[in-house]
């Protein structure tokens, strides 16, 4: 709230603008009052127009320091001298929506709709106590009578019938602007909600082969198509479109997305790698895709080994993916299928691949070689490990066992003696460190010591059940 000196620097302000006269913004609002005043004698047009302009001035003073009360009072004013103003009305609206008096505010508004209907804003009014007040099914009356003035609120008319559940007309209005004006991700992200209904799918792919006739050469049109085909479970059709997007559009990589899986359902594994490269060769795919297609390559190559060396040229395409250890990933693939010795080759590329030391890799690589019993290679690369690592007890047990299979009976004793220290909270390593520790004591003679260790694992694995 201002000061009274303030207000008297306002009041002061606009009673000296009043006096300017040719302010544009006061003769467009008040532009239809110029015939009025036409008619009337001169003495009578300065004393009436004095007070109109003294009265609406303070309308806006007061309306601009928020005391919409006053505001209205003055403009009460303002009706008396000119009853159908539509200009009064509107800022009466505006004071009214301002003071959340959406009843007067809409009467207001739909009053200088009524005089002046060729007016934008009025509508405009209308809307806004329309969504303020959330009754969109008369908001969309309304839009409708904004958008022969501004075509831009048929963006509004989509959002309305979305939240009425007009989805066939929010379609409909989606599909023309698409055409008309390009997409937006909002009017896409509507068109997918839509289009998760069953019911609109038919009416979308009549639509959709309608646009690729009319234009084969649009990519965007196929691609909708396909996916809308394959969210029916309707695979055939979608591989139909595919290859006539690749007849139309040879260079179109989302044609090649399609085919893939044809081909590898058809077993032509020549062709299945031609459309991965290109896939994901792509910055136009989306990583998700390409990691599906990839997926799907690995599973085939495992079943046709002759293809293993595009597998593995195919990794190199996700070298920069910082989501996503490929060959890593790939490695844990044929673990899991206890297939060690494909394991650490993957496990090995990965290391290669990437400059940071991953920790997960490095232990299913060891787990992987004590599988194959090649313990020599455990204990470098453990040993290699603990300087990386050297609080990570899991690295000091594997040095340790594999020392104890080669019957380096003293330094596993050292090495797992060191490690145990580091063993938090971890029941069963703590029983796998303890046996070794037996192994190691009973290597080199010290039975007592041997007793003592293999009991705690005993105690350990009792604890457990």
């Amino acid at each position: 709230m201002l000061t009274n000196s303030n207000e008297f620097v306002f009041q002061h302000f606009f009673s000296m603008i009043k006096k300017w006269p040719f302010i544009l913004a006061f003769s467009i609002l008040l532009c239809n009052t110029v015939t009025v005043l036409a008619q009337t004698e001169p003495e009578e047009i300065k004393v009436d127009g004095d007070k109109f302009q003294d009265f609406f001035y303070e309308s806006i003073f007061q309306k601009s320091i928020e005391n919409y009360d006053k505001s209205l009072v003055a403009l009460d004013q303002c009706l008396k001298l000119k009853p159908n103003n539509e200009t009064i009305y509107f800022e009466m609206g505006k004071n009214y929506l301002a003071s959340k008096d959406y009843k007067n505010a809409y009467s207001s508004f739909e009053r200088a709709a009524q005089i002046d209907a060729n007016n934008k804003w009025f509508w405009v009014g209308l809307y806004d106590v329309c969504y303020e007040t959330k009754d969109f099914n008369q908001a969309i009356i309304i839009v409708n009578k904004i958008i022969p003035f501004d075509a831009e609120y048929r963006e509004d008319l989509v959002s309305l019938y979305m939240i009425t559940k007009q989805f066939d007309k929010a379609l409909a209005e989606i599909n023309d602007l698409n055409e008309k004006v390009g997409k937006t991700e909002r009017r896409e992200m509507y068109k997918m909600e839509i289009l998760s209904e069953s019911k609109f799918q038919n009416s979308e792919v009549g639509t959709l082969k309608g646009l690729i006739d009319k234009n084969p050469k649009e990519e965007s049109n196929y691609i909708a198509l396909i996916f809308l085909y394959y969210n029916s479970n309707e695979e055939d059709k979608a591989q139909e479109v595919a290859k006539k997007l690749e007849r139309e559009i040879p260079e179109s990589v989302w044609a090649q997305v399609s085919l893939f899986k044809d081909y590898i359902e058809k077993n032509d594994g020549i062709s299945a790698v031609k459309s991965m490269n290109t896939v994901l060769s792509s910055p136009k795919v989306d990583s998700k895709i390409k990691h599906r297609i990839f997926n799907e390559f690995l599973l085939f190559s495992n079943a046709n080994p002759q293809f293993t060396p595009d597998l593995d040229n195919a990794i190199g395409y996700f070298k920069n993916d910082k989501e996503v250890n490929v060959a890593k990933e790939i490695g844990k693939f044929y673990h899991n299928k206890k297939e060690w010795i494909k394991a650490i080759k993957y496990y090995e590329m990965s290391e290669k691949n990437n400059s940071e030391v991953d920790l997960e890799t490095n232990l299913l690589w060891l787990q992987a070689y004590t599988e194959l019993k090649q313990f020599e290679a455990v204990v470098k690369k453990a040993t290699a490990m603990i300087d990386t690592y050297p609080a990570e007890p899991q690295f000091y047990y594997y040095s340790g066992m594999a020392n104890n299979q080669l019957q380096l009976f003293k330094k596993a004793k050292e090495i797992l003696e060191m490690g145990l220290d580091y063993v938090v909270e971890n029941k069963d390593l703590e029983i796998n460190f303890n046996i070794q520790l037996g192994e190691a004591y009973n290597g080199l003679g010290d039975t007592a010591k041997k007793e003592l260790y293999f009991n705690k694992a005993n105690q350990l694995l009792k604890e457990k059940k």
